[in-house]
């Protein structure tokens, strides 16, 4: 018995239903709204990868951490700080310098290479 997903043209709401018999002539039901103006999407599927696959893709994003490539570690800094100024938050200049100062620091480290930011600090 086949589990489908449907969205409902009205509430707009997404739902997995079991349907017993697929070639019946009944739409389901939307369990939120409960009108059958269900439209059937195609679902998500699952993709396991075989060991070997998941140890080719570390090795190549340690490649790519080294040579600066996309999953750069340092690309964290240049995130979080385009993120907090997207919010009005300047962490360089003006009433938010000193608070973010930590961080700030952290961000020019790991910029210039140094990963010791990771490190796990003791308590």
């Amino acid at each position: 018995m086949p589990i489908y997903e449907f969205i409902c043209g009205d509430c707009n709401v997404k739902s997995e239903i079991l349907l017993r018999d697929t070639s019946a002539k009944a739409a389901p039901k939307c369990p939120r709204c409960g009108n059958s103006n269900m439209k059937r999407i195609i679902s998500r599927f699952a993709y396991h990868q075989s060991e070997q696959m998941r140890r080719d893709s570390t090795a190549s994003s340690i490649r790519d951490a080294a040579t600066g490539g996309i999953n750069d570690p340092r690309d964290i800094g240049r995130s979080t700080e385009a993120q907090l100024n997207s919010m009005g938050i300047d962490i360089r200049n003006g009433e938010h310098a000193e608070r973010f100062a930590g961080v700030r620091d952290m961000i020019d480290k790991a910029r210039d290479g140094d990963m010791s930011i990771l490190d796990k600090k003791e308590d």
